[in-house]
């Protein structure tokens, strides 16, 4: 035995070989079954699917590398807790593909900015962050007021999150188009949108266009608002 094992130590391709099947089959042991345990992740009340608008600016802070300056991850220590608010959860972000937890604060945590500024704050931040915040060095977004937001596969980005997990509706699905307009238009009935989509925060558009700026913002009011922490049934171990 002793032999076999000193042949093998001394071929460098031999070694090489069963490292890495060792590595893979450790891997598989220990990764499989998250796939099949429903507790992996608990749900928790209030995470709930975005909706269009919401999700199509999530694709545009993706676009646009928000994730690089701001992080989207409270950590259980009490000086984050103290600034951002309530640790992160792993349930905040199980409809997220990819999360946008990130590593490298530039700029502010955003994991609970939801709430934190009206929509006309973010509309002015994002257009020019130095207005509003002199010592800021974001780069202006400007542009996102004057480029309209594309919704031609909107119906098609949402059935491919359905196909990854999202538990997005038939009715969800059906009134995505309605759903993304009247949460951009502060005129519109969005009765329904809430009723879908609880805690959908209308932001300021014209009522005739929606723009990249729209879809920017909603993103933005919604996060860190899903979960009502003040709720002891939604006080859970620290991830």
């Amino acid at each position: 035995m002793f032999i076999k094992h000193e042949t093998i130590e001394k071929n460098a391709f031999l070694l090489l070989v069963f490292t890495l099947l060792t590595i893979a089959v450790g891997g598989i042991v220990e990764v499989i079954p998250l796939f099949t345990i429903e507790t992996t992740v608990e749900h928790v009340k209030g995470v709930r699917p975005y909706s269009p608008l919401e999700s199509r600016g999530r694709d545009i802070y993706v676009r646009e590398g928000c994730y690089v300056c701001h992080s989207q991850q409270v950590r259980a220590l009490r000086d984050e807790v103290e600034r951002y608010g309530h640790y992160s959860i792993a349930a905040e972000s199980m409809f997220d593909h990819p999360f946008q937890w990130g590593s490298k604060r530039i700029g502010p945590d955003l994991a609970r900015v939801g709430g934190k500024y009206s929509s006309d704050w973010h509309y002015a931040h994002l257009m020019n962050a130095q207005s509003v915040v002199p010592e800021s060095l974001m780069p202006h977004y400007a542009f996102l007021a004057q480029t309209p937001l594309d919704t031609g596969d909107l119906v098609r980005r949402i059935k491919a999150q359905r196909m990854v997990g999202v538990p997005y509706t038939d009715d969800q699905v059906a009134n995505a188009a309605a759903d993304l307009k009247a949460q951009a238009d502060p005129a519109a009935d969005n009765a329904a949108l809430l009723r879908r989509y609880p805690k959908a925060v209308t932001v300021p558009g014209d009522g005739r266009s929606v723009t990249e700026l729209d879809a920017l913002v909603a993103y933005l009011q919604v996060l860190g608002t899903m979960v009502n922490f003040a709720d002891p049934a939604n006080e859970k171990p620290r991830q």
